[in-house]
């Protein structure tokens, strides 16, 4: 796997869970309610079914997110204490990149000669929010996608109103036309925004919903891919989770001071 050592287990709980190892068949849990319980038990099966044991894995690469925290932090705590156990090499992936090469490798077809294929990678933040991130210039498969955009989680209608100013920009400097690829799960709930976005930006706009993992064996490929290709070029993330929202909790206000009469 590009040059990594392997076996390479690939773990991710960014919506529900996903366990494999690249080039065999993954266990996908898709209900987020019992996807917890069943990591470990899916752990063990890719391993036994490939004929392995924990000791001889040498790389994990674990789904960062930007995901709600609860299921997330399931997935990543359970891929440190495996790292800590077997010594096997740890690497974080955050899912937006992966799910952007994903939906460019698939309407990239469909894109005319001087044309810009941008693609905002999504993922479902609940509270009718979305994670996001806006993506352009794939180049070849050894080099890192180019982020026009940080990370960040908002709600579609202002994710659409920066959308709008930075598309504008990138059209402005090659006055090429822009085809832009809304792709990730939580697309398709916000179909209507999107609609509102092709207008103003007067480019056609078309919805990926899904996430690159549900394509299985490609998906846990291309996750595998993504992070061992950072790690080549040296940008190796902290393993912890990207969950991007304020916490809830505030800090309360200080008691107030009761006289005692005497």
């Amino acid at each position: 796997m590009n040059g990594t050592d392997t076996p390479l287990l690939v773990i991710d709980t960014s919506f529900g869970s996903t366990v494999g190892l690249p080039g065999r068949e993954p266990c996908i849990e898709t209900d987020s309610r019992s996807h917890v319980e069943r990591l470990q038990v899916n752990i063990a099966k890719v391993m036994d079914q490939a004929g392995l044991s924990a000791d001889d894995l040498r790389t994990i690469v674990v789904g960062l997110g930007p995901a709600p925290f609860t299921g997330l932090r399931a997935g990543i705590v359970t891929a440190k204490a495996l790292a800590f156990a077997t010594g096997a090499r740890l690497l974080g992936q955050d899912i937006l990149e992966p799910q952007a090469r994903y939906a460019y490798s698939r309407f990239k077809q469909q894109v005319q000669d001087h044309t810009r294929l941008l693609v905002l990678a999504v993922n479902d933040a609940r509270r009718r929010q979305l994670y996001y991130r806006l993506y352009d210039d794939f180049g070849g498969v050894e080099s890192q996608a180019r982020p026009l955009t940080e990370m960040s989680i908002d709600y579609p209608a202002a994710i659409c109103e920066k959308i709008v100013a930075n598309v504008e920009e990138q059209k402005s400097l090659d006055h090429n036309p822009v085809i832009l690829v809304v792709s990730g799960h939580g697309t398709g709930r916000y179909a209507d925004q999107w609609g509102h976005l092709a207008k103003h930006l007067d480019t056609q706009v078309m919805l990926d919903e899904g996430s690159f993992l549900e394509d299985r064996t490609r998906g846990t490929d291309l996750m595998a891919a993504c992070a061992c290709r950072r790690a080549q070029h040296g940008l190796i993330d902290p393993v912890e989770p990207l969950y991007l929202r304020r916490p809830d909790v505030s800090v309360p206000n200080p008691l107030k001071h009761v006289a005692v009469q005497p």
